[in-house]
């Protein structure tokens, strides 16, 4: 089949490419990118006006399937996926039963072939059982396609067991995702340990539970080599901890949510809106800013929306006994060029690196560019669109949303994976 996609602005910074163009597409790939192009035979779309990248990836993602199906499925979540604009996902291993064997894998894999709107990747437990016990089955997810390895969830509580983990990652040239959560710390805590914690009269959660993990794990990679991958960073320390390892030349990288970044602790009122219960917890305005700044100078790599789709009835409860986490595929992109992009605070440029190339670098995926040969797996945005979050408006199965009512600027219009449509004109194409 062929396609060209006429009169966007294509931006990749890979390529140092930020100009209006044209991209042709045959038997999905990129065979030209310049103006003026034409087809006799094939598909030509007028794009003037929108933005054409390479497709966006979140590498942190919870599709629930197997075993939590009423939250959210392979086939939900890849829809959510791909109406929030992006054409890769990460999912997570924490579904029942666990993602730590190859059977796991090829499950997930079998049932994205058959139903995915997005290329399902997966990230193997570190753990049998995220026990922090005894060594997934690591090499076999490797042999079946597993791209990373992590606990998500829970932080592995032994110094000496992460490090027999980094020690074996290691050996695939895998990269180590860490989930950062002293449990002897932690304990029981719902929120921000602090003054909400204690005008709220809710168990609090300090940032040193967070902190400790980090800087234990930073030592570790020092120790063995094993790249290490830092997830939804919530705090100002625990990011001065990663820009020193990037100083010292350690394979260190870490992501943030979109929610750390636009929510604070002083966001959760005496209404005790259980969407704003996260894990980690949302923190101070002070780290709030300090991540802010981190996108900035580069000390982030990747935004990861840490999609963490509920049932209602995990949410419409007490505040102490309501499932962690919010949802955020469709709601990511929009909400970073509103906040971010269109307030000057970062470039479209730097957008692509955080959630296009550097996921991709992370898991070491092969790279999506604007130029010839590349797989066409693409993502197309109008930065005009005007619009406001509603649960009406989610594909995911869950609506459990903090930024429910919220007046957004910009959205994904297209989707192409492969060279082959998942989403046009934002809806998901049957």
């Amino acid at each position: 089949m062929a396609l060209l996609l006429k009169g966007a602005r294509l931006i990749d910074p890979a390529c140092g490419l930020d100009t209006i163009g044209d991209v042709l597409i045959r038997d999905g790939k990129i065979v030209e990118v310049g103006t003026g192009l034409k087809i006799e035979k094939g598909i030509t779309r007028d794009l003037a006006g929108k933005i054409l990248v390479p497709g966006l990836v979140d590498m942190h993602v919870h599709l629930r399937e197997p075993g939590f199906e009423q939250k959210e499925d392979i086939e939900s979540g890849s829809r959510a996926a791909a109406h929030g604009g992006f054409t890769a996902v990460c999912a997570m291993p924490n579904t029942k039963p666990i993602i730590d064997n190859a059977a796991q894998v090829k499950f997930v894999n079998s049932r994205a072939a058959e139903v995915a709107k997005c290329r399902v990747y997966i990230a193997g437990a570190l753990s049998q059982g995220l026990k922090g016990e005894t060594l997934s089955e690591m090499g076999d997810m490797v042999e079946h396609g597993a791209v990373a390895f992590t606990d998500d969830g829970r932080g592995v509580q032994t110094a000496g067991m992460m490090r027999l983990i980094m020690d074996y990652a290691s050996m695939f040239n895998k990269t180590v995702m860490t989930h950062s959560q002293d449990e002897s710390l932690v304990g029981a805590g719902q929120v921000n340990e602090g003054v909400v914690s204690t005008r709220l009269g809710l168990l609090g959660w300090p940032a040193e539970g967070e902190e400790i993990q980090i800087a234990r794990d930073i030592s570790l990679s020092r120790l063995t080599g094993c790249p290490l991958h830092v997830q939804h960073i919530s705090t100002a320390r625990g990011l001065d901890m990663v820009r020193a390892a990037k100083a010292e030349g350690l394979k260190v990288t870490c992501e943030v949510t979109p929610h750390h970044l636009l929510l604070t602790e002083d966001d959760i009122h005496d209404n005790y809106d259980t969407n704003f219960k996260v894990n980690p917890p949302l923190r101070t305005a002070q780290d709030a800013a300090a991540l802010i700044e981190g996108l900035k100078d580069g000390s982030i790599d990747c935004i990861a929306s840490d999609h963490a789709p509920h049932a209602a009835w995990d949410k419409n409860c007490e505040f102490e006994i309501a499932a962690f986490g919010m949802t955020g595929l469709e709601t990511s992109l929009s909400l970073v060029l509103t906040n971010f992009v269109a307030t000057g605070a970062i470039d479209y440029a730097r957008l692509v690196e955080l959630m296009a190339i550097n996921p991709r670098d992370i898991l070491n995926l092969e790279q999506v560019k604007l130029e010839a040969g590349s797989v066409a797996d693409l993502t197309i945005f109008d930065p005009e669109i005007a619009w406001t979050v509603t649960v009406d408006e989610f594909s995911s199965k869950a609506q459990n949303s903090a930024f429910l009512g919220s007046a957004l600027k910009g959205r994904a219009t297209d989707v192409y994976m492969g060279g082959y449509p998942m989403m046009e004109e934002g809806a998901i194409v049957e």
